[in-house]
């Protein structure tokens, strides 16, 4: 979905490409139970543009009123930096004024958590790279390589799962007068 000047209309996603991202069993569940209290709504707009043809889709995420489609602009400025503001990760505005517009303050810091996730968990980069819709993994690597742990965590964290729930035997002298 995509704003334009005479308003909402449905749109492919970023650089109009499908992505096909794992659903993790967790998320899943809670996605359930979200629809189970906040059963997915039918919203008719046009396609592509304001004068396309309309398309209805049942939406998941919808205004609190339940009129419509949530713009990604409102969500920012009256869920998720109030959110980041209570968790003080950023400055409440001053009386009056909106919150800074700062893109790694908004839910654009959702796909660089997802990818920090996922790179930390060791996913692979070309993997990473169709996940996000990035046409190339050097794009991603170049965006994203600070996000890599560096290679003495990921040297650590490999020793440290290979011996995950063993009970190293003592090796000290008492062993030695044990045998």
């Amino acid at each position: 979905m995509k704003v334009t000047k005479e308003g909402l209309v449905f749109s492919p996603p970023k650089r109009n490409k499908i992505r096909n991202v794992p659903l993790p069993d967790r998320v899943a569940h809670v996605l359930k139970r979200h629809m189970e209290t906040f059963p997915p709504v039918e919203v008719t707009l046009p396609w592509l543009r304001p004068d396309g043809p309309l398309v209805t889709k049942r939406l998941l995420f919808t205004r609190l009123d339940g009129a419509g489609a949530v713009r990604r602009t409102d969500f920012n400025d009256r869920t998720w930096k109030p959110a980041l503001v209570s968790a003080g990760v950023i400055p409440a505005p001053r009386p009056g004024e909106r919150h800074q517009a700062a893109r790694e303050q908004g839910m654009h810091a959702l796909r660089h958590f997802y990818a920090s996730v996922l790179l930390d968990a060791g996913e692979n980069v070309k993997v990473l790279s169709a996940y996000l819709g990035h046409s190339d993994p050097g794009f991603t690597l170049r965006v994203y390589t600070h996000l890599m742990p560096s290679s003495d965590a990921r040297a650590r964290k490999a020793v440290d799962c290979l011996y995950e729930g063993t009970d190293p035997a003592p090796d000290g002298p008492e062993t030695a007068q044990r045998e």
